[in-house]
């Protein structure tokens, strides 16, 4: 089987991620080892409690889409979730024009509470034999299953024992592999697991949550009646997002030693409550969210993620879909930066957070469906530059000659009020 180093990966509901282009660098996989040894290559980190299924096309075996949701905790989920990851995988590609004539199958668990990977293997078989046998059912064959726990995997499709183990057989030590050579001189890189990953954009918990939500709470106070008000709504606009790049010019002025979580205890130092309290609710209007999303590319991207993040991890509480909005950002900003797998896990929190939430929805379809985020960006760039010159026009008004401030003020009220 080939592969391509094309990094695609999917979070929360099932999703689909289409083939890379076939002009990308190819390597082959000959065994289960290399298989288990190139999945997070392929998803771009490591999958923890996680179903994966794999397209493989043609006489070569060429990988295509690729689909990764949360292993369901109780097995009576596990019939459904089986027909649905089929369905979604197989016929998302044949909507494609080139149905699978192949799966490749594996299923991500490590032990816990006292639990061997031995038994996580054997508790999960059921679940692995329903994916079979739900894709047979769309005449496309699963090719190999594996299991992969505790550091060892099982082939759920193998029945020689001396080829698989009952034990298990050990994975690859990271980074000495085949794949991983290629990987590196491609310039794909693993972002740790996918636990990692969702954790910098999850609700922060004890004193600091409890601060923020009250903080949340006081804003919620002041701001809603203001955005509900068509009076104040552009002004409550205009200082949320003067806020936010503030934040941002911090953010950027204050650059962490190291990344990954000790990054995000630096970014979570330097926003106050109230200043995160403010963005969080000011983001929940439309206009000011779209208006955020132009920050995507060149100095402003890496900022504005951080603030994302930051913010996403601040919705705590009873505020905990407030988290729809950042999430989202965030998810627009690392695919428009070109960070497709973790693109898709926050756009998949988003969606958790909030399931109607409808730009993480687009965002999530379009992201999944491999469409080019470059038909947005240059939306936004428009729309931003239709708005400079209004906004400078706005930003100064004149008062006509002879007419005092509160006579004016008067006059557009009752204008409003007579419905013209």
């Amino acid at each position: 089987m080939t592969t391509n180093h094309e990094s695609r990966s999917s979070s929360g509901r099932p999703s689909i991620s289409p083939a890379g282009a076939p002009t990308a660098p190819q390597i082959t996989l000959r065994s289960p080892a290399e298989l288990a040894d190139a999945l997070p290559y392929m998803l771009g980190f490591h999958p923890t409690d996680s179903l994966v299924m794999v397209a493989v096309h043609g006489e070569r075996g060429r990988f295509g889409g690729r689909l990764r949701v949360g292993i369901p905790t109780a097995p009576a989920e596990w019939e459904d979730t089986a027909r649905q990851v089929a369905e979604c995988l197989i016929k998302g590609s044949e909507r494609r024009g080139d149905k699978p004539d192949g799966i490749v199958l594996f299923v991500c668990q490590d032990p816990a509470g006292g639990e061997s990977a031995q038994r996580v293997m054997t508790r999960l078989r059921p679940l692995a034999q329903r994916v079979r046998t739900a894709c047979g059912a769309l005449d496309v064959p699963v090719l190999e299953a594996l299991c992969l726990s505790g550091g060892r995997y099982w082939s759920y499709v193998c029945p020689e024992a001396d080829c698989c183990p009952a034990e298990g057989t050990p994975l690859a030590v990271p980074g000495t592999s085949v794949m991983a050579a290629a990987a590196t001189f491609a310039g794909l890189r693993v972002r740790g697991s996918l636990k990692d990953i969702e954790k910098r954009m999850s609700p922060l918990g004890g004193a600091w949550a409890t601060e923020q939500e009250q903080a949340l709470e006081r804003a919620a106070v002041s701001l809603v009646p203001r955005i509900l008000d068509g009076e104040t709504r552009e002004e409550v606009g205009a200082q949320t997002l003067a806020l936010a790049r503030t934040l941002m010019r911090r953010l950027t002025l204050a650059p962490p030693a190291e990344g990954g979580p000790r990054a995000d205890d630096w970014d979570d130092a330097l926003l106050g409550h109230d200043e995160a309290a403010a963005v969080i609710l000011g983001l929940q209007d439309r206009e000011i969210r779209d208006i955020a999303a132009e920050w995507m590319e060149g100095d402003e991207a890496a900022p504005a993620l951080r603030l994302w993040r930051a913010l996403a991890r601040r919705c705590v509480g009873a505020y905990g879909e407030h988290a729809a909005a950042p999430l989202t950002l965030a998810g627009w900003v690392s695919w428009s930066s070109g960070d497709e797998p973790t693109a898709r896990i926050a756009l998949g929190l988003a969606l958790q957070a909030d399931s109607e939430y409808r730009f993480a929805q687009l965002l999530h379809h379009a992201c999944n469906e491999g469409i080019d985020p470059e038909g947005l960006r240059q939306c936004l760039r428009e729309e931003r530059r239709r708005r400079e010159p209004r906004r400078k026009r706005t930003a100064a008004p004149t008062r006509p000659p002879g007419r005092r401030s509160g006579q004016r003020r008067r006059t557009s009220r009752r204008t409003e009020g007579s419905g013209r």
